[in-house]
Formats: structure tokens, C-alpha cells, sequence
């Protein structure tokens, strides 16, 4: 038990024994009682007013709040801080190395290979750029195949028939048409193919068509015309 509840109850118990002894007192010269009713009667309410006060003043959250409040909190020990090693006169001069270190070396980064503009994925890589920032330009096209008598457009590798009929409906006949386009011509064309957008960049049309309107062969050509 801590001293503030001892102080308390002996507090309590006090105004029970006084509230006792003047209840007695005023049955034994008021009320007409005998002195030995009037005892008992005071002893009764005596005991009933002290643990009543104790109850109500000595076992609320007050009390153990105070007694909280009232034990001191451990001092704190506060650790030395810690002395920071000397620096080495080494350290402490920027620049300098000390003698008998070792520098490595740097070793040469290898130099980057150059990504050659003409290959095929490069060019279809830039027509799909152009075509998703929307700058196109429709090619020059013709009203008929010159002499009457266009190329034969599907030795290109993806135009069939359908889409050769459909080139044809746009106004392309010829390879060197075709290997003519500029990036902005292809971005064109490919938004153009109803049902087969994205072909030209896809299959990169214009590198096989400058092949073939070169006198060349691809190796689809190739084997569209039966060779080995």
C-alpha cells in the first residue's frame, strides 16, 4: 500500500469516527436514547461511514493516477558519446594516396555497335513512330499501270490477292512505286489498307520492293516463283 492511500484511509476512517462519536452524541442528549444505544448506534454508523469514504475517495482512478504521478520516473543515465577516431593523416589530406597503394586501372568501355539505319526493324520502328504522332502523306499514286501491264505485287511478302486488287484500287502498280514511300507515305498507306492496317510496316514492304524493282530477288519471291 502506497503512503498517499494510507493517508487517505486513515483520513476517511477519521471523519467516520467523528461522524460516529456526533451521532451518538446527539441520540444520547436529542433522541432520549441510553447511553449504551447511543454507543452502538455511533459505532454502527461509524464503521459504515468509513468504509462508505473509503470506497468513494480512496479506490477511484484518482488515487492510482496519483500514485502514478507521484513515483518518480528512473533517472536516466546518459551514455558517453562516442569519441571519433582520429583521421590518418592519410585521410584527412584529400588527393594524397598513401605510399605503397595500388590505383586499378580503368578499365575502356567497349564501344557501342551502330544500329544500321537501313535495317529492316529500324525502318518499321520509325514508320510506327510517325504513324502514332499522326503525320502522313498520301503517295503518288496513278489512274493505270504504265505500258497497261503492272508488276506483279504479291512477290512482295504479305500481299495476296485481295490486297494487290486493293493496292491497285489506291493507285499502286509498280515496285518502284511502292520502294518510293517515305516514312510519312507509309504511315499513309497503312492506315489506308481497309482490313489489313499496319501491313506495310509490319512486313516492310518498301526494302522488298526496292529489291525487286532493282532486278532483284527476295527469298519470298523466290520461292513464289518456284526457284530455290
Amino acid at each position: 500500500m502506497s503512503d498517499l492511500a494510507a493517508t487517505c484511509r486513515k483520513t476517511c476512517w477519521g471523519f467516520a469516527l467523528a461522524v460516529g462519536i456526533a451521532f451518538a452524541v446527539l441520540l444520547f442528549w436529542a433522541g432520549g436514547y441510553g447511553w449504551f444505544s447511543s454507543l452502538l448506534t455511533g459505532i454502527i454508523v461509524c464503521f459504515v461511514c468509513g468504509f462508505l469514504f473509503t470506497y468513494l475517495f480512496c479506490s477511484g482512478p484518482g488515487v492510482s493516477g496519483a500514485e502514478t504521478a507521484a513515483t518518480p520516473a528512473a533517472p536516466r543515465i546518459d551514455e558517453p558519446a562516442a569519441t571519433p577516431a582520429a583521421e590518418s593523416p592519410a585521410a584527412a589530406a584529400p588527393g594524397r594516396v598513401p605510399p605503397g597503394t595500388v590505383t586499378p586501372a580503368k578499365t575502356p568501355e567497349p564501344p557501342k555497335e551502330a544500329v544500321p539505319q537501313d535495317a529492316p526493324g529500324a525502318a518499321a520502328e520509325t514508320a510506327s513512330d510517325v504513324a502514332e504522332t499522326g503525320a502522313q502523306d498520301k503517295p503518288e499514286t496513278l489512274e493505270a499501270p504504265r505500258d497497261g501491264k503492272g508488276d506483279n505485287l504479291k512477290l512482295i511478302k504479305g500481299v495476296g490477292p485481295k490486297l494487290e486488287a486493293l493496292l491497285n484500287r489506291l493507285g499502286f502498280y509498280h515496285f518502284d512505286q511502292i520502294a518510293a514511300w517515305s516514312d510519312r507515305e507509309v504511315a499513309w498507306v497503312d492506315e489506308n489498307l481497309e482490313g489489313f492496317r499496319g501491313r506495310v510496316s509490319r512486313d516492310n514492304w518498301v526494302a522488298q520492293a526496292k529489291t525487286l524493282a532493282d532486278g532483284g530477288e527476295t527469298e519470298f519471291s523466290r520461292r513464289s516463283r518456284g526457284g530455290k
